[in-house]
């Protein structure tokens, strides 16, 4: 019990791994991609609109003759150039006239260098001086100065992008936390969903553990759902059931085995202590214990031999293939006419190619002529087997008395193999049971047999699909037989 909770727990602590380590791959991809795709969109836009900015400043001092008066902060309508700068940007804008002389400080101030001092006293319009990182008060700022030519000065813009770079890395810690968040989401669902399937696995273990420690093949086995997990389980419950029958199958084989195997071997058990004494006994005994023994022998063998090919047929490892029943019953009944001398006739209607383990269909074909030759005694009248199958899909060959017609599909209806005597028949109440296992109608116990034959019938006919049957024939006799699916 404790390794198979070691082992849930395994298993629900892997699929909740997996699960949280799924969903942390795909949110760090999503969290990274989105943030990315932000950055670049803010710090790109940033960067147009100062360059748009920088390019208009260019271009008013490129078109009229500005001073550094007319950008004064001082200005009471706000309708100066220094305004138009201001507003589209949140620039920070400060001015130098003649010589580096700062006129108005920007806020903060603004650094002037020697190249900015140059810009100011350059003569032509619009020159311009570009610093793409400053350090302003602890603050990164992009820094551009514009001559406004003939030596009249010149205006520098700015604009702050480290407060922009805290806006990012807010953005992405929030991110990290979002993502944390996602991850520990994702394995507590995980292993909620992990107990839940590993529950109904617990169960479908512990009934296969229940039946490995007991034997019991009966257990139920709980299933619910219809994922794979439930297909599983009803698999596992079809696999059950049909081992508990085949244990069934066996035992109840076993029992009557037993049963129909001590008669012949009490009686050679009897006549063997018989034979102690057998230089005793008048010579007609002798001939008689003698004829009792080969025939007792004789009775087991065959008895033997039927078990053994009933065990056989019923482990299905003959593989199938396509055969043609019409043939296989051609074989047979040529072997029953050498060995009984009777006549045996085949009569073939229709397609009669079934898939088919061929042993074990020859096998219930001459069980059922040797069941007929047996009990029709007279020896009158032919054995005929008669084998009928659907109609021909390609509309040629004859159409049997008994034949169903094939199907548009792959499906063409079964084969039926009838075998036809004219012996004494078989009585109502034994037609129900003349397919049981050592089942012998009265008036049949005194011929040799071991009741095994028809019961071989049935189990081959039923593995293929069919059903057996027997009913009297029209002016005496029976017809036994049986269908296989084609």
């Amino acid at each position: 019990m404790r390794r198979r909770l070691r082992q849930v727990s395994s298993l629900r602590a892997t699929f909740t791994v997996s699960f949280a380590a799924v969903a942390a791959a795909v949110t760090v991809l999503v969290g990274f991609l989105s943030y990315d795709a932000a950055a670049r969109l803010v710090r790109v836009d940033q960067q147009t609109v100062f360059a748009e900015v920088v390019q208009d400043l260019r271009d008013q001092v490129r078109e009229h003759p500005l001073h550094p008066s007319d950008f004064a902060s001082s200005d009471p309508d706000h309708d100066g150039p220094l305004n138009n700068i201001i507003r589209p940007s949140r620039t920070d804008v400060q001015v130098i006239g003649p010589r580096g002389v700062i006129v108005d400080h920007g806020v903060p101030p603004l650094p002037v260098d020697s190249h900015d001092r140059a810009v100011a006293d350059d003569g032509t319009a619009g020159k311009l001086e570009e610093k793409k990182d400053v350090d302003v008060v602890g603050d990164h700022y992009r820094l551009a100065t514009v001559s406004l030519g003939s030596g009249r000065g010149a205006v520098q813009v700015a604009q702050q992008f480290s407060d922009t770079e805290d806006l990012l890395r807010q953005l992405q810690q929030r991110t990290l936390v979002l993502v944390g968040a996602v991850v520990i989401a994702a394995g507590l669902f995980g292993w909620w969903l992990a107990r839940r399937i590993t529950r109904r696995l617990v169960r479908l273990a512990g009934a296969a553990e229940d039946v490995a420690r007991t034997g019991r093949l009966g257990i139920q086995v709980p299933v619910t759902g219809y994922d794979e997990v439930a297909r599983l389980g009803r698999s596992f419950d079809r696999m059950l059931g049909r081992l508990a029958q085949s244990e069934e199958d066996q035992r109840r084989l076993v029992q009557d085995a037993g049963h129909e195997l001590r008669t012949p071997l009490t009686s050679l058990r009897t006549n063997i202590s018989m034979l102690r004494r057998i230089d005793e006994l008048p010579p007609d005994a002798r001939e008689e214990i003698v004829a009792d023994l080969a025939l007792e022998s004789r009775e087991l063998t065959d008895l033997v031999n039927e078990l053994v090919a009933l065990a056989a047929g019923q482990s299905d490892t003959e593989p199938v293939r396509r055969l043609d029943l019409a043939e296989l019953a051609e074989d047979v009944a040529i072997v029953a006419r050498r060995r009984t001398g009777r006549d045996v006739t085949v009569r073939t209607t229709g397609d009669t190619t079934v898939d088919g383990r061929p042993t074990a269909l020859q096998r219930a074909v001459s069980n059922l002529v040797e069941n007929a030759t047996k009990f029709d005694r007279g020896g009158t009248a032919p054995i005929e087997v008669v084998v009928t199958g659907p109609a021909p899909q390609s509309g040629s060959g004859h159409s049997g008395d008994s034949g169903v017609a094939a199907s548009s599909g792959g499906h063409r209806g079964p084969v039926r193999v009838e075998v036809l005597d004219r012996g004494p028949g078989i009585g109502d109440d034994d037609l129900v049971r003349v397919f049981d296992r050592f089942y012998r109608a009265a008036d049949a116990r005194s011929l040799p047999g071991s009741g095994l034959g028809l019961s071989i019938v049935r189990e081959v006919s039923t593995a293929h699909g069919g059903t057996p049957f027997a009913y009297p024939r029209k002016g005496g006799g029976t017809v036994t037989g049986f269908t296989v699916e084609s």
